[in-house]
């Protein structure tokens, strides 16, 4: 365990003997990822300035990703209400755990690879969320991949709904000639409070630029892998969920982009799309995969 000078926070950090492979995990930030260097090549790094409050850099979505209308929802027969996070859309945002403190179950480590598992276990009833739930996530390290497995247990005895997501922001020296390939032929749209309002079909995904773009743009994934290219690197991120969605965006740090995996989208809770339910004492499952290919 180490500690932040910064911010005073603790944190995890796997690294190998040589240094080209890191990755530093903050308890107290919802088991995000704040740095991954792969095989020498800076992948995600600080956002600073920028406050992890605002970015939501690396945080794990649940139980909802992306924005809720409102905060409200009907679910069964009843109305519900999350705290607002975003005040000047009026909008719940990016769920309930990007900044719980999660615990260490277990660390293991070889010489081709690293992992820790961690967990956090919400025992109480939350504002606009009344189920209790545990969620555990492992962080897998190799000198060419990182993978994310998550899982959710009901521990309420009523079943709850929920989509799932990522937040992370990659590096690139050169976003401006960054490209992203994915197969899609459907995205969002949004109102002007970034409020799901329809989808529109769209081409020219499998090279889609990132040149100077303000982007804040999601779409509906036909095959779960996503490609990312800049001039240092390449790697593909892939997901084993059925619903998938991307969500892109560039936030003001013009040296990272936004790739965020999520199996709903924005007003989920309302919309239905990717929305799912989960039984008291099942669980539900998730991993998503970074593999270095250049």
């Amino acid at each position: 365990m180490k500690k932040d000078n910064s911010n005073g926070l603790e944190y995890i950090q796997i690294e190998n003997s040589l240094n080209n492979v890191q990755a530093d995990i903050y308890l107290s930030l919802g088991a995000s990822l704040q740095t991954l260097i792969l095989n020498g090549n800076k992948l995600i790094t600080s956002l600073e300035p920028l406050p992890y409050s605002d970015t939501y850099a690396s945080s794990l979505l649940f139980p909802f990703a992306n924005r809720i209308d409102g905060g409200k929802y009907n679910f069964e027969g009843s109305v519900y209400k999350f705290p607002i996070n975003e005040s000047g859309n009026n909008n719940a945002l990016h769920g309930l755990v990007y900044n719980k403190t999660f615990k260490v179950v277990s660390k293991k480590a070889d010489t081709d690879y690293a992992s820790v598992l961690l967990e956090y276990d919400e025992d109480n009833y939350t504002e606009g969320f009344p189920y209790t739930y545990k969620m555990q996530v492992e962080y897998v390290l190799t000198h060419n991949s990182l993978t994310l497995n998550v899982s959710v247990k009901n521990t309420d005895n009523k079943t709850f709904p929920f989509t799932l997501g990522w937040h992370p922001y990659f590096y690139s020296t050169d976003l401006y000639n960054s490209t992203l390939n994915f197969d899609s032929d459907q995205q969002l749209e949004f109102n002007d409070r970034c409020i799901t309002s329809g989808v529109k079909n769209v081409s020219g995904t499998e090279a889609f630029e990132i040149k100077d773009q303000y982007l804040d743009d999601c779409f509906v994934l036909k095959n779960n892998d996503v490609t990312f290219k800049t001039p240092d690197y390449e790697f593909v991120l892939s997901n084993s969920s059925e619903d998938a969605f991307l969500q892109i965006y560039t936030p003001p740090k013009k040296t990272h982009v936004a790739i965020e995996p999520t199996t709903g989208v924005s007003d989920s809770f309302n919309n239905k799309m990717g929305l799912q339910t989960l039984k008291p004492d099942h669980t539900y499952q998730l991993n998503w995969k970074i593999i270095l290919i250049s």
